[in-house]
């Protein structure tokens, strides 16, 4: 079985380094930037506009949809903030040096305008089931926005991105998220991983047999508080460290252009390194241009696609810019960053730095802990939702219940695999999801502009009423 397993990360590991990470490069930097252009950064210049439409200033309660706009961000989110904020930040120093956190930004600030498009025509394209439910996502996009473009391709260019859902709900939203608990768990307090899966996966379960409506219930609660008790935390350290807060931000700088903190190779490998680590990492933790938010954002109250898709646009500002930063800063400013030790450990040691010089260093594992477990539950919880609709999509509602308890069973089996071989799967597979999402955002560009024009134009003449 070991050697299998063996054989079958180098196949993984392949794909990442000479196919997958390239494609990413090629498609998602310049594709953000494209959109950023084309739509005069609507993402930041509509941001106030944005902000007030999460807070419900234009809620109502008799439109179409299953959750309301915080709620369906909340959901969005709670499937971003996860282990890619703690683990997968300290992986990218590990792998590609501090300069790896630029490159987590760039991908973050393209990530809120990618969010943007795929979200308002995952809105304009969804699809009211006969119960009142939602169903919505970039499958049908593709399939029904493409169809005069792309003929009977459309329908399979959406078969694939559901089927790489699947997968990415497997890995991305679940195995990668078990394996970090299990493996926390099992460093700080000696749980077996058998153990802490079970615990997990019954949880699990609990929750995500009541649908979009309890998840987004238990999302809407999570998110705030995880995301508070994170930031104060690593405040805290920060605080304690503000003189070297100044040469972190001139580090992260330096090194991006440079690679001079990765080992190995001439300085040009290095540097692919360094971008492709924090392009991964990036792409990882906010999803943008990945499609999967867009799914949780169809299921929004709204008539207005824009609407939507601006509420969408937050989610990597708070999950990359802000809290991917924080895990960075902590680690970087504290020293951790040159321990040498490889995920979850590294993010410890920069609490525990931190926390030591006011004598509560012990607490810091705690710290991690609880931020890593709330962070990668609710993310399992929130893709559950992601591969159910994609199940949906390709099967019927009937697969939905089966899904359920095979998504339960993978819950586990993630909880007892190794680390590399957990991450370099969840590397792969979502470049199955984000390479055909982006091909039909572009070809759907003349849709989006029309939606922009038209929304605006009604917010403005209910504005001079």
């Amino acid at each position: 079985m070991d050697s299998f397993l063996t054989w079958l990360d180098s196949i993984f590991v392949a794909y990442n380094e000479y196919i997958g990470g390239y494609l990413l490069l090629a498609l998602l930097i310049p594709t953000g930037i494209f959109f950023s252009i084309k739509f005069k950064f609507l993402h930041i210049t509509k941001l106030w506009h944005s902000l007030k439409v999460i807070a419900g200033k234009y809620d109502k309660k008799s439109d179409e949809g299953d959750i309301n706009h915080f709620r369906a961000l909340t959901t969005a989110l709670s499937a971003t903030v996860g282990t890619g904020n703690i683990v997968g930040v300290a992986l990218a120093i590990y792998v590609g040096g501090p300069g790896a956190v630029f490159w987590m930004w760039v991908t973050g600030f393209l990530g809120m305008m990618l969010k943007f498009v795929e979200s308002t025509l995952s809105l304009k394209y969804r699809k009211i089931n006969e119960d009142g439910s939602v169903s919505g996502g970039p499958m049908y996009y593709m399939e029904y926005g493409l169809k005069d473009k792309l003929g009977s391709f459309s329908k399979w260019l959406a078969v694939v991105f559901a089927g790489a859902t699947l997968l990415c709900s497997m890995g991305t939203g679940n195995m990668a998220q078990s394996n970090s608990i299990s493996d926390i768990l099992s460093k700080n307090y000696n749980i077996p991983t058998y153990i802490s899966g079970i615990i997990i996966t019954a949880f699990v379960l609990l929750v995500i047999v009541g649908g979009i409506k309890r998840i987004a219930e238990v999302t809407s609660k999570l998110v705030p508080f995880m995301a508070v008790l994170y930031f104060l935390s690593a405040l805290i350290i920060l605080l304690v460290f503000y003189k070297q807060i100044p040469d972190a931000f001139y580090l992260i700088f330096t090194d991006a252009f440079t690679g001079t903190a990765a080992k190995g190779g001439f300085i040009g490998a290095v540097f692919m390194i360094t971008i492709r680590q924090g392009v991964a990492r990036g792409l990882f933790s906010n999803e943008g241009g990945q499609g999967s938010a867009a799914i949780a954002h169809a299921a929004a109250k709204t008539k207005h696609p824009v609407r939507e898709g601006l509420v969408a646009s937050v989610g990597p500002l708070v999950d990359t810019i802000i809290i991917c930063t924080l895990t960075a800063l902590v680690i970087i400013v504290s020293g951790a960053w040159t321990s040498g030790v490889k995920g979850v450990g590294m993010t410890v040691i920069g609490f525990s730095n931190g926390f030591s010089v006011i004598g509560i260093g012990y607490i810091a594992k705690h710290v991690v802990a609880a931020g890593l477990l709330l962070f990668a539950f609710s993310t399992i919880i929130s893709w559950s939702y992601y591969g159910s609709r994609a199940s949906e999509y390709l099967f019927g509602p009937k697969s939905i219940k089966p899904y359920r308890f095979v998504y339960g069973f993978f819950v586990f089996l993630g909880s007892v695999w190794g680390l590399d071989l957990v991450w370099h799967f969840v590397d792969m597979v979502i470049t199955f999801m984000t390479i055909p999402n982006l091909i039909a955002i572009l070809l759907l560009t003349p849709v989006v502009s029309k939606e922009i024009k038209s929304y605006f134009n009604y917010m403005k003449s209910i504005s001079d009423k």
